[in-house]
């Protein structure tokens, strides 16, 4: 059989901050249609690693391709028409109402009609249909992020790329975004979640465990979870 195609492929990833390295050899893939959890505690190399990715951190050594094509030191605009998406942990543009923060992110790969893309995403979150004109900053800190994800949808990637999607969010709000994730999953997009809250799990096809600038674990969620030294040193579970 041949071998399964990769939407994304990062090998031997090195990278850091001027004189700082953060990240050493982290290999990591992506395949068409799945969720992808990237683990690791505060300081990891989480951030730095997807930012590599969307080229906003400088790649020292390794390779990355997107779909096919090496995009190790391509732009962050072209990356993007190629259908990865990025959403950091603000995600919105504060100052725009909810309606321009959707249309900004629909328009910045020219969707041929951003007006329709608004209303799909409306139906998704029909909260934000009722509050559209308002400004992203007056909207709770659970509605922000249905927001972030709306506005990283508007473009139709084909990879949505997510720092931290439950900072700051109470548990309540957390279960509410990790289902609207796992309802996109279903419709074939695929997902790399960067984390440290381990309730993303459930929606997981495949597990990378980031610690100190390395990956210290890949594997399936059942396969870390029959790894019980890897439960007790990372997650404190018994």
């Amino acid at each position: 059989m041949p071998p399964e195609p990769q939407l994304l492929q990062a090998r031997h990833i090195d990278a850091g901050y001027g004189t700082m390295q953060v990240l050493w050899g982290v290999d990591l893939d992506v395949r068409p249609g799945e969720t992808v959890l990237l683990l690791g505690a505060n300081g990891a190399g989480k951030t730095t690693f997807l930012k590599s990715l969307v080229g906003l951190v400088p790649v020292r050594q390794g390779r990355i391709d997107l779909a096919g094509t090496e995009v190790t030191h391509m732009r962050s605009s072209d990356r993007m028409r190629l259908g990865v998406t990025y959403m950091s942990e603000l995600g919105v543009f504060p100052d725009l109402s909810i309606e321009e923060n959707i249309r900004v992110g629909a328009q910045a790969l020219g969707h041929p009609d951003p007006g329709a893309r608004v209303d799909e995403l409306y139906g998704l979150f029909p909260v934000l249909r009722e509050k559209r004109r308002a400004a992203a900053s007056s909207l709770s800190g659970g509605q922000r992020k249905m927001l972030g994800i709306a506005k990283a949808l508007a473009a139709e990637p084909k990879l949505l790329v997510m720092d931290e999607p439950s900072a700051g969010l109470s548990p309540l709000f957390v279960k509410e975004v990790i289902r609207i994730l796992g309802d996109l999953s279903q419709h074939g997009i695929s997902l790399l979640i960067a984390e440290q809250n381990i309730s993303f799990l459930e929606i997981a096809t495949r597990v990378f465990v980031l610690e100190g600038g390395r990956i210290r674990f890949s594997g399936t969620v059942a396969e870390m979870s029959d790894n019980d030294a890897l439960r007790r040193a990372y997650f404190g579970l018994k």
